[in-house]
């Protein structure tokens, strides 16, 4: 018995100096691991993949290497966009020192799936999805040129496998030709389809490494502290500029800017049109230039397109002038705009707009209309000191010689002027005496003076 209890007692210390063994080492450690140093910072991207968004998201980086962020959160909700704004956008997470993670909140759809791919981690909240990220035009029609779509599914495969995930599903979310199998989750892709995930099937197939409902989940998550997440916020400029780059207010400036400019040029006199027009345009390529979508460029492009078609109102160049000035503006205005056939559309819909308004403004005001000056609108009646023919009667009573034979009809030089005379049937030889009887319209008869004295005119 004693033999048992003394086997027992080192086998009781044995285990307890086990425990604390671990107690020290591994408790300690969970507890460092819990909590990482650095703050939150969640930026948004939660519109079209432009170079508005990426000029906003250069901030946000800039913002959290200032302030040593442990943490990036990208919370994407976003239609994607421009790809060659995406591909940059991508090089700059790729570039960061602070790890970062793709939070999609909604919709991480076309060039959205990039920069989730190219992030260290992907999150994702129950209802949203990732993919459908083939190439499409200005109608949503899908691009099918082989150069382009080879490299647009390279640079997702590239992506993808940057973190260990699957290449085919990026490739079969950009490319309709693939076909993919997901055995995960039991569906296959065919062609003529592309690929998008839900949550749960994002999670299944390794395209996402949590479901989570919010920034703070994902800070909990990844073991940093919830008390120091900071949400980037949009400037009073960013906010304006992305108010007057929405594609309804754009085109409502556009139309107001054209129409403006358009009266004061047909209906000058007003001057309000003029100044609203302008600064109209001042508004949308202001707007475009503090969102770094539009250079100065656009500015110089328009200044050129108005002055250009200014100049062919007053100078004759054949509609040269005009069709040059309409290039200018026109390349101003898409240049100015995140998107081309965006701005397209924006342009036509104000241009018709405007030319029916300056239609009805003109008939409304037509006697102000710059066209008055090329039409002659006084009426030059005999009263106002009009006539269509120059009468003569200034020469009635007038004596002068007759320097051709009068037969009737002939030549006279009455005072110091040679005048075509006629008589009333009489025939009166070169260089007589001759006065001016009367005269009829443009007729001016004359007599033999001797019938002056004759008659007792004199």
């Amino acid at each position: 018995m004693n033999k048992i209890k003394n086997w027992k007692f080192p086998v009781i210390i044995l285990i307890a100096f086990f425990v604390t063994l671990v107690s020290a080492f591994v408790q300690p450690q969970g507890v460092q691991a819990a909590v990482k140093d650095g703050a939150v910072y969640v930026i948004p991207v939660d519109q079209p993949i432009e170079r508005g968004l990426q000029k906003f998201m250069e901030r946000g980086f800039k913002e959290a290497e200032e302030m040593q962020a442990g943490l990036i959160i990208l919370q994407i909700n976003t239609p994607g966009g421009l790809v060659a704004t995406t591909k940059e956008i991508g090089d700059m997470i790729q570039a960061s020192k602070i790890p970062t993670v793709a939070y999609i909140n909604g919709d991480a759809a076309s060039a959205g799936s990039y920069i989730a791919l190219v992030s260290d981690y992907i999150a994702m909240s129950p209802a949203s999805t990732i993919g459908a990220a083939a190439l499409v035009d200005g109608r949503n029609n899908y691009i099918d040129d082989p150069k382009l779509v080879a490299t647009w599914k390279s640079n997702m495969q590239a992506a993808a496998e940057k973190n260990d995930r699957k290449k085919e599903i990026a490739g079969g979310m950009t490319d309709l030709n693939m076909v993919v199998e997901m055995p995960e989750i039991n569906k296959t892709k065919e062609k003529g389809q592309v690929i998008s995930l839900t949550a749960k099937e994002a999670l299944e197939v390794g395209y996402a490494d949590k479901i989570v409902t919010s920034p703070a989940e994902v800070a909990t998550w990844l073991n940093y502290s919830t008390d120091n997440i900071y949400t980037m916020e949009q400037t009073a400029f960013e906010k304006l500029s992305s108010f007057l780059t929405h594609p309804v207010v754009s085109t409502i400036l556009l139309f107001i800017g054209i129409a403006g400019i358009l009266i004061e040029l047909f209906v000058p006199g007003f001057g309000v049109p003029g100044i609203v027009g302008f600064l109209s345009f001042v508004l949308y390529f202001g707007g475009s230039y503090v969102a770094g979508i539009g250079g100065s460029e656009t500015w110089f492009l328009f200044i050129i397109g108005i002055a250009l078609l200014v100049s062919e109102l007053f100078v004759p160049s054949f509609g040269i002038l005009g069709v040059l000035g309409s290039a200018s503006l026109i390349t101003g205005v898409v240049r100015a705009a995140y998107d081309t056939s965006t701005a397209l559309v924006s342009l036509g819909i104000a241009t018709a707009a405007a030319i029916a308004l300056v239609i009805i403004v003109s008939i409304v005001f037509k006697e102000k209309g710059i066209w008055n000056r090329f039409i002659l609108s006084d009426n030059m009646t005999a009263d106002r000191g009009y006539s269509s023919v120059r009468t003569r009667e200034d020469l009635i009573g007038m004596e002068g010689v007759s320097a051709t034979p009068l037969r009737p009809s002939g030549t006279a030089v009455i005072g110091t002027e040679r005048v075509d005379v006629i008589t009333e049937g009489d025939y009166i030889l070169a260089n007589e005496p001759i006065y001016v009887y009367k005269v009829e319209g443009s007729r001016v008869v004359v007599k033999k003076q001797s019938e002056r004295e004759f008659n007792g005119v004199k």
